[in-house]
């Protein structure tokens, strides 16, 4: 609105509107309560005093220079573990067969 074509009634009008609107009250202790909840976010999330053993390993290996180190193990590991199984179960394949052809009717 242009302050020249203000008459005289919307000019009272506005201040009875502006004398109107209520201020709520802040609560006790309100801007230490949200400076205290700022710091709260902006400090690091601490589980069980702070950072665990697994969240500093996990740190450690995923970091790039050690990630594709990392792959490689675990690539391997998976093949070592693969193939251990393997033989177990090739073994136990071998037991069953020989009590097959040993005892055939005996343990049926």
């Amino acid at each position: 609105m242009n302050k020249e074509n203000i008459n005289p009634a919307e000019a009272k009008l506005s201040t009875l509107l502006r004398a109107s609107r209520v201020a709520p009250t802040l609560p006790p202790r309100f801007q230490e309560g949200v400076w205290r909840r700022i710091e709260e976010a902006a400090a690091p999330a601490k589980s069980n005093g702070g950072i665990t053993w697994l969240d500093a390993l996990a740190a450690l290996v995923l970091r790039p220079r050690l990630a594709l180190a990392t792959a490689a193990v675990l690539i391997v590991a998976g093949a070592l573990l693969g193939v251990r199984d393997g033989n177990q179960m090739a073994h136990q394949d071998a037991q069953a067969r020989y009590l097959a052809v040993v005892a055939p009717n005996s343990l049926r």
